[in-house]
């Protein structure tokens, strides 16, 4: 059975259902569902984000950080110089599920690239799914 990797960024201090909203805007996309997320991951400057820990928790999904310099060797289709400036690699959550789905994972294995949703709370959520295969 396939299963999916979720990459996930962030505003700073961004809302639980912005995250949630985001999530599962993203997984109707790829036709998934929350049951078939093998994990979740994003950089290491969120790794105290409360809302990605949350949700993580919520979904029983383990959450893995990687270093920008990591995130940064990984091609992805949406770089983006807005992102590098502020942490130091072009891709969060399109790098990060490609990296949770396997060392080698094509880009071709992205089912849903760079979802971005602005939350209620005015803050910004953005998920990619990946497919492991």
């Amino acid at each position: 059975m396939t299963s999916f990797t979720v990459g996930l960024g962030c505003d700073r201090g961004v809302a639980l259902k912005t995250v949630r909203e985001a999530v599962q805007a993203a997984l109707v996309q790829a036709g998934a569902r929350a049951e078939l997320v093998a994990m979740a991951a994003s950089i290491t400057i969120k790794q105290d984000e409360a809302a990605l820990l949350a949700l993580a928790q919520e979904h029983g999904w383990p959450l893995v950080f990687y270093p920008p310099e990591k995130l940064a060797q990984v091609a992805v289709p949406n770089p983006s110089e807005t992102v590098r400036k502020y942490t130091g690699t072009p891709s969060v959550s399109e790098a990060a599920a490609l990296l949770a789905a396997g060392p080698d994972t094509p880009m071709a294995a992205l089912v849903v690239e760079k979802h971005k949703h602005r939350g209620a709370d005015g803050r910004n959520a953005t998920v990619s799914i990946a497919r492991k295969d």
